[in-house]
């Protein structure tokens, strides 16, 4: 993905559920006008989740997402339907494939019950259309097509369209907090882990959001910090920070000036800041043997420093002083069981949609087990979490 395309993460996730060869990937290949999916005749040729990324007329950039079929059979068709059924967690609206020869049975039903059940907007197609003589009138989610012969194809982009919008639509990283001609600071560290010759997403996402807003970014290291501050002849609106140097950056921004992280800006922008926020006091209760995850949404090859393997299983020791398990999750594998925990703490989750993000934050105060994010823990065991969340007055009255 280039600097010039949507990230993953805020693009509207579209994923075609059914049976198997109910025509799913022909169903995808006719609906962005490619080969982009293998279709065959035999049962089951699509075994994992397929994703990609594209611009889809008249809904913008999207992500559309080839699942395997949901009636596979044996051990690995279990396995596989697992992860068809992961995929809910981040679909904004999901298109239920239905054979139009077969028509809809009972495991067509199962699947709709559990699309319904995690509130997620669907459509359901019936394809193979050019195949049947009598098609039956359904309600407004009900469409025939035909990825053969292009029926109604242009007609389900359209109803698509209609069906969903956006959660995160109208949000902003940064830009709701600041105003035209505003001077943020943006503190960028460049160390062994920082990706070479370019900026990480939040990072890019919120310089963007600043020049949206007519603003003027700053970007330093946090190592020029103090004489880039000297230099600028407007006092500066906000500083952002990565979370890493929190505690270094406190010290040399003056207190009039608020402060937060990007972490913290993105537990809000797709999150939760209110529950994370509740969340980092589960450290004072953690006790010898209890166990933390700590969750990546994104994969990434470790390095001597990492954060989430090394930094904050060494702030969490030093802060309790207790001798704590560390279980890691990056990726898609966040655990459908959160019951062993007694705390998990979630990256800023850029590389996730918003849906998503909220579905694990949903999981764990379901079980009731506290969640709170990077860059809240790190502000909590500085001892500045008031002061990066003073943008947020409701969430700093928490605190009092």
């Amino acid at each position: 993905m280039g600097l010039n395309d949507t990230p993953s993460g805020e693009r509207l996730h579209i994923a075609l559920f059914g049976r198997r060869n109910a025509g799913k990937s022909s169903l995808i290949n006719a609906i962005i006008g490619q080969d982009l999916a293998v279709v065959s005749e035999v049962k089951g040729t699509t075994t994992d989740p397929v994703s990609k990324a594209m611009e889809l007329l008249p809904l913008g950039p999207v992500v559309m997402i080839d699942t395997p079929g949901l009636d596979d059979v044996g051990t690995l068709g279990e396995m596989r339907m697992k992860k068809a059924f992961q995929v809910l967690n981040k679909t904004d609206i999901a298109l239920l494939v239905v054979d139009a020869q077969e028509g809809f049975s009972s495991e067509d039903e199962r699947i709709l019950e559990r699309i319904k059940a995690k509130s997620i907007p669907y459509i359901v197609v019936y394809n193979k259309c050019d195949l049947v003589s009598k098609q039956e009138k359904g309600d407004e989610h009900t469409i025939w097509v035909s990825s053969v012969t292009k029926a109604n194809i242009n007609e389900l982009k359209e109803l698509i369209a209609h069906s969903v919008k956006p959660e995160g639509e109208g949000k902003r990283v940064v830009g709701d907090l600041i105003k035209q001609d505003d001077v943020i600071v943006l503190v960028v560290p460049v160390d062994k882990a920082a990706p070479k010759g370019r900026l990480i997403l939040p990072q890019q996402q919120t310089i963007r959001d600043i020049l949206d807003t007519q603003a003027t970014a700053v970007v330093c290291q946090n190592t020029t910090l103090a004489a880039t501050l000297k230099t600028l002849n407007k006092k500066p609106a906000m500083v952002i920070t990565d979370s890493q140097v929190f505690g270094e950056v406190s010290k040399i921004v003056p207190e009039e000036i608020p402060l937060t992280s990007f972490s913290i800006l993105f537990a809000r922008y797709k999150g939760n800041l209110e529950l994370a926020v509740k969340g980092v006091a589960a450290l004072r209760s953690l006790e010898d043997g209890d166990t933390v995850l700590i969750s990546e949404g994104c994969t990434h090859h470790r390095q001597c420093g990492d954060i989430g393997s090394v930094k904050i299983p060494r702030w969490i020791a030093q802060n309790t002083g207790k001798k704590i398990n560390i279980e890691l999750s990056s990726g898609t594998e966040f655990p459908s069981d959160l019951s062993k925990y007694k705390l998990v703490v979630h990256c800023g989750g850029c590389m996730l949609n918003e849906r998503e993000m909220k579905y694990r934050l949903r999981c764990a105060e379901d079980e009731g087990v506290p969640i709170t994010n990077y860059g809240i823990l790190i502000a909590y065991v500085t001892g500045i979490l008031k002061r990066s969340v003073a943008l947020f007055p409701d969430i700093a009255r928490l605190l009092d």
